[in-house]
């Protein structure tokens, strides 16, 4: 695998921006691949390529450029001052608005005050058309001044062949005040030739209040945008702030407070009650109720006691634990998240790409448009003012932002609500492609079931009571290591029993056991292993026949040459499995269950929670071809699994869906994670892609069909036939609304109900 960096990127204003720079660095010698977030101003690059080589290449297309080092998640990411979500932006914005609107009033004032509304002028401008063109003028340039980085921006972006968002309005907006310079010598001359009522009317053909108000207005919709795209990133930034500061280590039996930077894997620590974890670890003493929420989403505390692991930025609400230091840092299953989170933002979805395509020619386009628009109206017989006037609206009204905008800020949301209910999307094309399957294939046990085997059924014979065949069976299991053993032994000690001593304990592999209790000769195993040795009964035959039918293993016992009974042990179905398969279809997906348990056991599972296929006594590689039959079968195939054996259908699949408490091995060959290890989070992750692929449609649609409507209004189009056209103050408002839009559309994604 090629190695990735990540880089932050300035100067880009809309997304003919990001895909210059796409473009530009993916011609660097060794890149393989790159995407550009206009959302977060960050680029993910992978390849050979060095750090230096890339941040070159964005330089030379005019932007720039540095090198994200990934720090341990330790500060706030309000806070962090390298902090690639801080959130500065607004502030500047808010200034120039600020200082923008009170400069504008005065314009409009002096502009349109005095001459439509009769309102007085200072003594030195009253009956003085040049000097009150020429306060206008330094009102004018005053707001460009503030406003300057449009200008730089756009211009530099021309120089270099990418026209941006900033040229387009740099356009417009200087050739208002150009045009409106010219009109001023004009009147100048009027004066200077003694024609006082020219010069008057000369001020009515002056543009210095649009070329104010389209920088104006632009910066307003800039600061909506800002503020908006903030809340697209909150669910990271709360990530973030979950990480703790310090941790209480123990050490030569006294604890010290250090940094969290300071904690390293094997150090014991200590977390009293109300405190949170610093990081992962394994309770080596003490027993407490821990609140998990914050990563898994659920409510309810969950009982730790020593052996279990605790991780980091989940809170102790009870009791005192000592735990020691399994995974620190940017190994710690927040940092995991966090970095999850952040990688499925800053990636790009397959969606993307139109939008990226459209925004290479955009504004050159929209360019030529504004000066045939110019030149036709020139050729109809307009005055220069009304053709200039409809050229500067189509540059003004015309909105790249909006197109690059609208794939990533649905993206942002809708991983981030994923996060924050235990649905992880490690990238973009995770959260797109969910969204798409058309089957779903679950392995069996650790996803359906809850993937350890416990007591359902005490079965004893007739004559014989069912303490009498716990005990007895308690006594033979609580020697073996088997599976089926432990849970025998833990249902007896559930229910206070101690075990009688036995010797003589024998293994009889692949059939039973036997040891003497009490002076008894007690067996335990299969049907056939007890039949061979004491017959069998009608009764238990049956009874072992039903059990099996279930689903679940008969464990029959006998003491000497009489049969004491059956115990039915069973890894039992998750409590939310056949809600989530029903939900699956209530969607219109088709589900089927992989295991490599036997067909009759396999069956039996597969009609309580009501799938409709079982395929059963697959191994690791029939799985994995399992799934590609299921796609050639149905199309798009998720497989959700939690063991080893599963990783290569994970990672064959369209889309891997990992149970969260299952091996690494899983959880790196899948596509989404699901942290609270629920089966109904599976429909809920379908959903959540669906709504957040219907979202992105929704903003292309807007972005394309706002310009297809507002490029024409502008270019005055439909003045000919309804009489209706825009000026570059409307226009530029509703450039300003359009990007503001889109994020307030993709933030409504926070409101959709993923179970329901």
């Amino acid at each position: 695998m090629n190695p990735t960096k990540q880089f932050s990127v300035d100067g880009m204003s809309c997304s003919a921006c990001s895909a210059h720079v796409e473009r530009a660095v993916s011609r660097v010698e060794g890149v393989s691949s790159v995407a550009v977030n206009l959302l977060t101003n960050s680029m993910v690059v992978e390849g050979t390529a060095t750090a230096d080589a890339i941040v070159a290449a964005v330089r030379k297309a005019g932007y720039d450029a540095a090198e994200q080092v990934t720090e341990e998640p330790h500060a706030p990411a309000d806070k962090s001052p390298d902090d690639p979500l801080a959130d500065r932006e607004t502030p500047a914005l808010r200034r120039r608005l600020v200082a923008s609107l009170l400069l504008l009033l005065l314009l409009m004032y002096t502009a349109m005050g005095h001459s439509m509304l009769g309102l007085p002028l200072p003594a030195a401008l009253a009956g003085n058309p040049m000097a009150v063109g020429i306060v206008q003028m330094l009102l004018a340039m005053a707001v460009m001044i503030i406003n300057g980085r449009f200008f730089i921006s756009g211009y530099k972006g021309t120089l270099h062949g990418a026209p941006g968002m900033d040229a387009l309005v740099a356009l417009g907006s200087g050739t208002a005040f150009v045009y409106s310079l010219v009109g001023l010598f004009a009147m100048s001359a009027a004066l200077m030739d003694g024609r006082t009522a020219d010069a008057y009317a000369g001020l009515h053909a002056l543009y210095f209040e649009t070329c104010a108000m389209i920088l104006t207005l632009i910066t307003l919709g800039k600061l909506l945008e800002a503020r908006a795209k903030g809340r697209t990133t909150d669910a990271l930034k709360s990530l973030m702030r979950l990480a703790p500061k310090t941790a209480t280590l123990v050490r030569d039996g006294r604890e010290v407070a250090v940094p969290i930077e300071q904690v390293r894997v094997g150090d014991t620590f200590a977390v009293r009650p109300g405190e949170h974890i610093p990081v992962d670890g394994i309770i080596t003493e003490g027993t407490a109720a821990v609140d998990e929420s914050a990563l898994t989403g659920e409510s309810l505390p969950v009982d730790k006691s020593p052996g279990d692991r605790v991780s980091a930025a989940t809170v102790n609400r009870s009791g005192y634990l000592r735990c020691r230091a399994e995974r620190v840092g940017r190994d710690t299953t927040l940092a995991q998240i966090i970095r999850m989170v952040s990688d499925a933002s800053s990636g790009k979805a397959p969606i993307a790409k139109m939008a990226d395509r459209v925004s290479g020619f955009f504004v050159p386009a929209v360019i030529v448009i504004a000066l045939i628009t110019v030149g036709v109206w020139l050729a109809v017989g307009a005055d220069v003012g009304t053709a200039i006037s409809r050229g500067m609206a189509v540059l003004v009204v015309s909105c790249p932002c909006a197109l690059g905008l609208a794939t990533p800020v649905a993206i942002m949301v809708g991983s981030g609500l994923g996060a924050r209910h235990g649905i992880l999307f490690k990238t973009a094309e995770a959260l797109e492609r969910a969204g798409q399957v058309r089957v779903v294939a679950l392995d069996k046990t650790g996803t359906i079931t809850n993937g350890s085997p416990v007591v359902t059924d005490l079965l004893p014979a007739a004559g014989v009571e069912e303490e009498e065949l716990l005990r007895a069976a308690y006594a033979l299991e609580v020697k073996s290591e088997h599976p089926l053993a432990r849970a025998v032994a833990a249902y007896a000690e559930a229910r206070g029993m101690q075990p009688d001593a036995s010797d003589a304990f024998e293994v009889i592999p692949g059939k039973g056991l036997t040891a003497m209790v009490d002076g008894r000769r007690i067996t335990g195993g299969s049907l056939a292993f007890l039949s061979e040795r004491i017959g069998t009964t009608d009764a238990i035959a049956s009874a072992a026949e039903r059990v099996a039918g279930e689903g679940k293993t008969p464990l029959l016992f006998a003491a000497e040459d009489r049969w004491l009974g059956l115990i039915a042990v069973a890894d039992t179905v998750k409590d939310d499995a056949r809600e989530a398969v029903g939900r699956l279809h209530a969607m219109g997906l088709r589900t089927v269950m992989l295991t490599g348990d036997n067909q009759r056991t396999a069956e039996a599972v597969g009609r309580l929670v009501g799938v409709d296929e079982v395929v059963a006594g697959v191994l690791p590689d029939g799985k994995k071809a399992a799934v590609e039959s299921l796609r050639g079968r149905f199309g798009a195939v998720a497989m959700v699994g939690d063991g080893i054996n599963d990783a290569p259908a994970l990672a064959t699949a369209d889309i891997g869906i990992a149970i969260g408490a299952g091996t690494d091995v899983a959880v790196d060959a899948a596509d989404v994670v699901l942290m609270k290890s629920r089966p109904s989070d599976i429909p809920a992750a379908v959903r959540l892609s669906r709504a957040t692929l219907r979202n992105i449609r929704e903003n292309l649609f807007w972005a394309f069909i706002y310009n297809v409507v507002g490029i024409p209004l502008a270019a005055g189009v439909w003045i000919p036939v309804f009489g209706v056209g825009m000026t570059p103050m409307f226009g530029a408002a509703a450039m300003s609304l359009s990007s503001f839009c889109v994020v307030m559309n993709a933030l409504r994604l926070n409101f959709v109900r993923l179970r329901k």
